[in-house]
């Protein structure tokens, strides 16, 4: 019960169609059965009910609530904020777990369409400020709070895509910022840098766009991970998110945390 009695707002708390379990949702199972009582965001209201009902009937979630909300509107993420604190008169942790890239047409230097660039701008960075500055009153008021933003070693690595790369690698500067002008306050932000993993959005939705089978995908993924040659999957996320969650992190903020297999160190020789 490495949570109880904590209040977490979980934003991508569903997960687009696939085999196996994406972040955000091994995330809410995690943090459900560890003890906290969660407001299960996401955009779209039948996943996060689904993966309430998974924990709830597998991970003891002790209360848990789906809430629809798109990112992509100020107004949709401050009520979803407004209606965790009158719920529980406070909010412990913000978790913005909500990311795209090739579902949102991201393309190279040379390709990228205005449009898709203000999509996944939207969706992967302007979302999280727009969460952040809502939840950020609320929790210097009662002097304490973790926030948690999920980015991407693909800040740091070598990737084609222009909006996904840029986007995930200000998020990290963006919570540094949260992490030292939220000290004083008692507030812990901090970032978790997934290397490859095996989950829906990674996997399926690159079989879907370049007419492969899941198992080609995860076969060339798989090769490309220095730790035993296998991708990661949202159960190590979702670990990494609950010690950064909970006390036993109580000194931790501003950090960049890479969940990679030795992504990041595996540099040429």
């Amino acid at each position: 019960m490495r949570l109880k009695d904590k209040i977490a707002v979980i934003i991508g708390a569903g997960q687009s169609p696939g085999m196996t379990t994406g972040n955000g949702r091994a995330t809410v199972l995690r943090f459900a059965q560890e003890g906290a009582r969660i407001l299960a965001v996401d955009r779209s209201l039948a996943s996060a009910t689904e993966t309430c009902k998974i924990a709830t009937d597998e991970y003891g979630a002790l209360e848990i609530i789906p809430y629809e909300a798109d990112v992509c509107k100020e107004s949709d993420l401050a009520a979803a904020i407004a209606f965790a604190k009158q719920k529980w008169g406070r909010i412990d942790i913000l978790h913005y777990n909500v990311g795209i890239s090739l579902a949102g047409n991201d393309g190279s230097p040379t390709e990228i369409t205005e449009e898709a660039f203000d999509l996944i701008t939207n969706v992967n960075l302007r979302g999280c400020v727009m969460a952040c500055k809502h939840v950020l009153p609320i929790m210097r008021e009662q002097q304490s709070g973790v926030i948690i933003n999920i980015s991407s070693i693909s800040a740091y690595q070598r990737y084609p895509w222009v909006a996904y790369k840029a986007t995930k690698a200000a998020l990290i500067v963006y919570t540094k910022q949260l992490a030292i002008e939220n000290a004083e306050y008692g507030i812990r932000a901090n970032t978790i840098l997934p290397g490859l993993m095996d989950t829906p959005m990674a996997v399926d939705t690159r079989a879907t766009v370049f007419g492969k089978t899941r198992e080609q995908v995860v076969a060339e993924r798989n090769v490309r991970v220095p730790l035993r040659n296998r991708m990661g999957s949202g159960w190590d996320v979702a670990n990494a998110a609950l010690f950064l969650a909970s006390d036993e992190a109580q000194f931790i903020s501003g950090v960049e945390l890479p969940v990679d297999g030795a992504g990041l160190v595996n540099l040429p020789r």
